[in-house]
């Protein structure tokens, strides 16, 4: 996905081939020690051992995105509407990170959560951007290439699934033939910062069966409670 610096948010893709040369060069270097030591090193050789690149690591989904359903944030568009484009390949060599959900230009754009506006951002790829943070701060939504925000928006502010926070266009790098919402869903590290964090797919998160919400028994209604009929 687009980063507000141009570049790639995620975590990056480790050549898996890098294990097997660096146990290859671990024979080598003692040998190598050997010779330049003398006689001794050579009959006494000590193991060095190999390098080890540790593999990325998908980080588990926050409990927000567990037991909270997401809406889809465009209004009128469907799940069943939605395409998978996270790993759909994008202009020099980077990955989309990101789904692109297509809509009429001016079509509102709802947030897809409760949370805070964290960033309101304008970069040469996103073009307007919104950055809004869950509850618990430890989810990211990304909300790019809108044609305009909705007035009076406002870092800090607090936000309600469902509310409008902006309105689909092409601004950045976006065509302008194919107006549409860049969407992506980021976990921040440690320090929270907007700007550093791990892409994951949004697209099961907006696809899967809505989490059905608590329904309360009638027969628990307290004594002496009023009867709403």
């Amino acid at each position: 996905m687009e980063r507000a610096d141009g570049g790639r948010r995620g975590a990056p893709r480790h050549d898996r081939g890098a294990g097997a040369v660096s146990r290859a060069r671990a024979w080598l270097v003692p040998a190598a020690w050997a010779l330049a030591l003398g006689p001794a090193a050579a009959q006494n050789p000590q193991p060095v051992p190999a390098a080890v690149e540790p593999e990325t690591a998908t980080p588990p989904l926050p409990e927000r995105l567990r037991s909270h359903a997401l809406i889809v944030p465009v209004e009128g568009v469907m799940p069943d509407a939605l395409a998978n484009t996270f790993d759909d390949a994008r202009s020099q060599g980077r990955v989309h990170e990101a789904i692109d959900i297509m809509a009429a230009r001016g079509t509102p754009v709802l947030a897809a959560d409760d949370g805070t506006v964290e960033k309101l951002f304008d970069s040469e790829p996103g073009g307007l951007t919104v950055y809004q943070f869950d509850p618990s701060r430890e989810v990211i939504y990304y909300y790019a290439h809108l044609d305009r925000r909705a007035d009076g928006l406002a870092e800090g502010q607090v936000l309600r699934r469902g509310e409008v926070i902006g309105y689909v266009g092409s601004t950045g790098n976006a065509s302008a033939d194919a107006p549409h919402l860049h969407f992506a869903v980021m976990l921040p590290g440690p320090e929270k910062r907007w700007w550093e964090a791990s892409a994951i797919n949004p697209y099961p998160l907006l696809t899967r069966p809505a989490v059905p919400a608590a329904v309360e028994d009638p027969a628990a209604t307290p004594s002496g409670a009023a009867d709403p009929r």
